[in-house]
């Protein structure tokens, strides 16, 4: 179970509750959960119970045993505790099995891991005036948020500088609105789109007006063209890049990800015939057992993934799109140098180097769907 599932699950409870007149009170929107902080229990929290408790006019300890009941049945959850006030805390079933549904996940769905519908109610119209900084936020916060099922209309104060659409920009009406609009206001990035893309060309131009956070200051030097560890998007390419070559590697040593029949390991004679997908959630199963602790923190911030997107789609936030791609190419680097998915001189390809392939490939597709979100190209080669 992803936290986006886990979510969806928790907002059924309610909805369930609701209906059943257990609880008198309206079903929100959406429901949050979120990693439980150090010294918490279980894997991830929730706050629903606080948030219903007034309009249900119960106590919050009451609303969540009315919603533990109701999740704790449900698949993937393995166990559901009421901490402090009256938060929610779920345990998820074994490592294992969550890591094979976001394997899967990421397999079946490819660049469009992330994306979803949590937004499919809202209509946002933003409007920002003529500099590249603005625009490109603009833009880009309109495709995150369509990812997320939102309809969203752009505009800007004045006619569009002609380069912005060599920066994938456009714009749907200038002039001044006839409704107000929620503003797109930057800080200035101090320079043309036609002076950006001479001195770092679109990629480099789009990820340094990107990266940082709106209220602070672009960096937009020569470091963007850095082919080297320092320069973050030259690592983040070059991870994706990795990720593709691993897959080509593993096709000349005549295996893949989808693991073949083999003895009486979790990728055995019953995978034999499964679906890709089953396949590839089959793989995780090794590797989650025997490389658990070089694995982990790559699978969790894979399994954060949608998340981060929604969030970056709600707080108009594309800076935290790319730190979370970031993250996930320095976890990448320490699982790939850990566990080497590709086998080694006379070393034959076994179900673990399968596993760990089906992670790396999953890595890169996150990284290419973050990317692509962005605006930035992914090169399978670099």
């Amino acid at each position: 179970m992803t936290p986006a599932d886990l979510s969806r699950t928790v907002l059924h409870a309610v909805r369930r509750a609701v209906d059943e007149d257990a609880l008198r009170a309206p079903v929100p929107a959406r429901v949050r959960v979120e990693r439980t902080r150090p010294g918490g229990s279980g894997d991830y929290a929730c706050a629903v119970a606080l948030q219903l408790a007034r309009p249900a006019a119960l106590p919050a300890l009451e609303v969540a045993r009315i919603l533990r009941e109701r999740v704790a049945a449900e698949p993937g959850v393995g166990r559901v505790e009421i901490t402090g006030p009256g938060f929610l805390s779920f345990t998820l079933d074994a490592p294992a099995e969550s890591d094979r549904a976001v394997l899967a996940a990421v397999r079946e769905q490819g660049l469009a891991y992330g994306h979803g519908d949590a937004l499919r109610d809202e209509i946002h119209r933003y409007h920002h005036a003529r500099e590249v900084r603005a625009a490109v936020t603009a833009q880009t916060v309109r495709r995150l948020l369509t990812a997320q099922g939102a309809r969203v209309r752009t505009t800007c104060a004045e006619p569009p500088d002609p380069d912005w659409g060599r920066l994938g920009v456009t714009v749907d009406a200038h002039g001044t609105p006839p409704v107000p609009l929620t503003g797109i206001r930057p800080v200035p990035a101090g320079a043309t789109a036609g002076e950006l893309l001479e001195r770092l060309g679109p990629d480099a131009a789009r990820w340094g007006l990107l990266r940082a956070a709106g209220h602070d200051r672009a960096a937009l030097g020569p470091e963007l063209l850095v082919q080297g560890e320092a320069n973050p998007l030259f690592r983040v390419r070059y991870a994706h890049a990795r990720a593709r070559a691993l897959t080509r590697g593993a096709a000349a040593l005549g295996f893949t990800a989808e693991p073949a029949p083999y003895g009486a390991s979790p990728s055995g004679p019953a995978a034999h015939g499964a679906s890709p997908a089953a396949q590839a959630a089959n793989a995780a199963l090794t590797a989650t057992t025997a490389y658990d602790a070089p694995a982990r923190p790559l699978l969790d911030l894979i399994a954060d993934h949608p998340g981060v997107l929604l969030a970056g789609a709600r707080h108009r936030a594309p800076d935290r799109v790319a730190r979370q791609l970031e993250a996930v190419a320095h976890a990448f680097f320490d699982f790939h140098d850990s566990c080497p998915p590709l086998p080694a001189g006379d070393e034959k390809p076994s179900a673990a180097h399968r596993a760990r392939l089906a992670i790396a490939e999953a890595a890169g597709t996150v990284l290419a769907g973050g990317l692509s979100l962005l605006g930035i190209r992914a090169p399978e080669h670099l």
